[in-house]
């Protein structure tokens, strides 16, 4: 397969890259570079394409791609 297909990839990641590339134009960035930042970041959260074989996928991440404010939460006070 030629370097930069997107045949491997699932329809979730090709919609998630998609939303993520409108967002970038929005945001006045050239298709092309939009394009590749967009699958940069489904590459990075997701591990790339879906390859076929017994055992090869990997489990998806439910944690957010970035930690807002403190990790872990505040011990509570005791009077």
């Amino acid at each position: 397969m030629a370097r930069g297909s997107k045949k491997k990839y699932t329809k979730k990641q090709k919609r998630k890259a998609h939303h993520i590339e409108k967002g970038y134009e929005k945001r006045g960035t050239s298709k092309k570079e939009a394009k590749r930042r967009a699958w940069a970041t489904v590459n990075k959260s997701s591990g790339g394409g879906k390859k076929s074989g017994s055992g090869r996928g990997k489990k998806r991440s439910k944690s957010s791609s970035r930690k807002g404010g403190r990790k872990g939460g505040r011990k509570r006070k005791r009077h």
